[in-house]
């Protein structure tokens, strides 16, 4: 990371690892937000002509599976490399402050961020055999599950970035 440092300041290395962190989370969350409203509310004949929520629901949810674990996974490592920075200027900060709440918010983030990492093999495995009619629902509502925890992830990583901005 040194060689790094010699063209680049601190802070921009931080901002740019941030910011694709913050890319990844955004495409892991519009593939596994596409991925549950299609099994939530499938469509049953897809159309060309049908209007923009149509065409939201009718994507093929198996093509997402590998972008969806990949992504998961990428966007993990990269939060866990900001962990370290969190750790410091950002956690003892508001722990000194108070924040109790947004502490514990964040605290949850981790671990369902962490459950949802153990949770891909199975839903690897479950979309991998989309023809299996047996794994329909617990394949639904895996989707689903994950989605959620995307989700509050995502808005509980704004909410703390609000409290104690980044590079602050």
């Amino acid at each position: 990371m040194d060689f790094i440092l010699d063209y680049i300041t601190v802070t921009t290395f931080w901002t740019i690892l941030f910011i694709v962190h913050a890319l990844l989370a955004v495409a892991l969350i519009g593939a596994l937000t596409h991925q549950a409203v299609a099994v939530l509310a499938p469509v049953r004949q897809a159309t060309a002509a049908g209007g923009f929520v149509t065409r939201f629901r009718s994507v093929s949810g198996p093509g997402y599976a590998t972008a969806v674990c990949v992504l998961w996974v990428l966007t993990f490592i990269f939060g866990g490399w900001i962990y370290t920075k969190y750790r410091i200027y950002v956690r003892i900060p508001i722990e000194q402050q108070g924040f109790w709440k947004t502490q514990g918010i964040f605290e949850l983030k981790e671990h369902l961020a962490t459950i949802g990492l153990g949770l891909l093999p199975l839903y690897w495995y479950l979309w991998k055999n989309a023809r299996e009619t047996a794994y329909d629902s617990v394949r639904k509502w895996l989707t689903v599950l994950l989605a959620v925890i995307c989700w509050y992830a995502f808005l509980v990583g704004h909410i703390l970035n609000n409290v104690r901005g980044f590079g602050s």
